[in-house]
């Protein structure tokens, strides 16, 4: 025997239209549920305190650490490193304060992800020497043994390209990154004899150093 809660339902099934305007009302009022408060809730004291100090303190980039961020896009390093820790304390414990939208005021693209192969990276800067980050590329399983993370020796022996940094400055510029006229014409000698490891490193040590002093 069926229950009398699956043959209601299986009548509603055969109505199209009133089970159209159920759906309806039901999709609505869960939107109304997650919309409504975060539409109007007002931001508590001290995060907006914090977020403004991190939106003062965070610059923009170097255009090696520019170059670098490029460099961690294009080998795909966002598919197993996200860069946004939760306000969960397992998070905190784990890798650092957590996440503030203004450290994030000048990433084009942002690189919060949502999967975590390899450990989050929003702390990564000043954690490790220069060296440590040029060994694990190198050979990542000789400073973390049990890491899944590929080598990319590469880039150590790639001199970087940096022919472009002026327009990508330019174009970074356009959509809100305060680069001045004389840090966009200096940048290419910034870029003479690096290499792409250089760059990526550079990037890697930026991460969080910003606001690496605040009290969350």
């Amino acid at each position: 025997m069926s229950h009398p809660l699956n043959e209601r339902h299986s009548r509603l099934e055969k109505r199209p239209i009133w089970f159209l305007l159920f759906v309806t009302v039901a999709v609505s009022i869960g939107g109304l549920v997650e919309i409504v408060p975060i539409v109007t809730a007002q931001p508590a004291g001290h995060a907006s305190t914090l977020e403004a100090q991190a939106a003062a303190l965070v610059k923009p980039r170097t255009p090696l650490q520019q170059e670098g961020m490029d460099i961690y896009v294009r080998e795909g390093c966002y598919l197993c490193h996200s860069q946004m820790v939760r306000p969960f304390r397992w998070e905190t414990l784990r890798f650092g304060a957590y996440s503030l939208a203004a450290e994030a005021q000048y990433d084009h693209p942002f690189q919060y992800g949502s999967r975590r192969i390899g450990p989050d990276l929003a702390r990564v800067g000043g954690k490790y020497p220069d060296a440590w980050h040029v060994q694990h590329m190198r050979d990542p399983r000789s400073v973390v043994p049990t890491s899944l993370m590929p080598a990319y020796p590469w880039l150590e022996k790639t001199k970087l390209d940096g022919s472009d940094i002026q327009a990508k400055m330019r174009a970074l510029r356009e959509v809100g990154v305060p680069y001045t006229d004389q840090q966009i014409a200096d940048a290419p000698k910034q870029l003479l004899d690096k290499t792409e490891l250089d760059a990526l490193v550079a990037y890697l040590q930026s991460l969080g150093q910003a606001t690496k002093n605040l009290q969350h």
